[in-house]
C-alpha cells in the first residue's frame, strides 16, 4: 500500500473501518489506497486485532487514526487507559462526555485528541427515557452535553450532524472540533442511524470531520465510493 505521509486526501472524511478483523480491516484500507486518509477503528474490531492495525496503518502507512473506545470508567482507570493507548501516538480518541472522565482522559492523552461521545446518534427520545437520562428535548440536552465536555477539557465531541450548527454556535466550542457519525450519502440505506444528514449537509453545518463506514465499506467498488463521496463535499473554506 502506498505510504500516505504526502497524502493530498481530504482527511475531513474518515472512514469506519466496521470490519470484523485485521486482515478486512487492511484489505479494505489497501483497496482505498491514497483516496482516504482517516481511519476510525472502534469496539467491533478490538479482539479482531484492532489496536495492531491502527498501529501499523499509522506507522507503517502514514495514515491517521481514530480509536473510538467511547471509555467510561473511574477517573483512574480511565487515566490509565487512556495514557496506555496514548504511546501508539494516534490521532483521536473518543470517551464517554461526562466532565469526570473527559478531566481524567485529559490527564493521560499525550498529544492524542480527546472526543466527547455526546448523545448516541442511534438514539432518540425513547431510549433516552428508556435510560433514565433527564426529561427533555434531545437536541437541548446534546448542546449541554457539549458545553459541559468543552468545559471538562474536551478537545472535541462527537454529535449528529443536526446538532453540529448549534454545537459550533456555542461559545465554549471556539477552537474545538466536531466529528460527526451518522452521515449518510443521498439515497444510502439509513442503518442504525436514526439522525443523519448527506457528508456536505454536516460539514456546512459546522463539523470538522465526518465518519462514514457502511456506504463505502459494502460498496461493490469502496474507492469509486470514497471518490464519489468526497466530490460531494464543499469547498474548504
Amino acid at each position: 500500500m502506498p505510504n500516505a505521509l504526502n497524502s493530498t486526501a481530504d482527511d475531513r472524511l474518515i472512514v469506519a473501518l466496521d470490519v470484523p478483523n485485521l486482515l478486512q480491516g487492511m484489505g479494505l484500507a489497501q483497496s482505498l489506497g491514497d483516496t482516504v486518509n482517516f481511519y476510525k477503528i472502534g469496539l467491533g474490531m478490538l479482539t479482531g486485532g484492532g489496536l495492531a492495525l491502527a498501529n501499523e496503518l499509522k506507522q507503517e502507512h502514514g495514515k491517521r487514526i481514530f480509536l473510538d473506545m467511547k471509555l467510561f470508567d473511574i477517573g483512574a482507570t480511565v487515566e490509565a487507559a487512556v495514557r496506555g493507548l496514548s504511546q501508539y501516538e494516534l490521532d483521536f480518541l473518543t470517551v464517554h462526555g461526562d466532565p469526570q472522565v473527559i478531566r481524567a482522559a485529559a490527564q493521560g492523552k499525550g498529544a492524542m485528541k480527546i472526543l466527547a461521545v455526546t448523545i448516541l446518534t442511534s438514539l432518540d427520545r425513547a431510549d433516552l427515557d428508556a435510560n433514565l437520562i433527564k426529561p427533555g428535548d434531545i437536541h437541548d440536552i446534546t448542546l449541554e452535553r457539549a458545553a459541559l465536555a468543552f468545559e471538562a477539557g474536551a478537545d472535541g465531541v462527537i454529535a449528529s450532524p443536526q446538532e453540529a450548527a448549534a454545537i459550533r454556535a456555542l461559545p465554549q466550542a471556539k477552537g474545538r472540533l466536531i466529528v460527526t457519525p451518522g452521515v449518510r450519502p443521498a439515497g444510502a440505506a439509513l442503518g442504525d442511524q436514526k439522525r443523519t444528514a448527506t457528508p456536505a449537509e454536516a460539514l456546512i453545518n459546522g463539523a470538522d470531520h465526518i465518519v462514514v463506514g457502511r456506504p463505502i465499506w459494502a460498496a461493490p467498488n469502496p474507492q469509486a465510493a470514497a471518490r464519489a463521496l468526497l466530490a460531494s463535499l464543499p469547498q474548504r473554506h
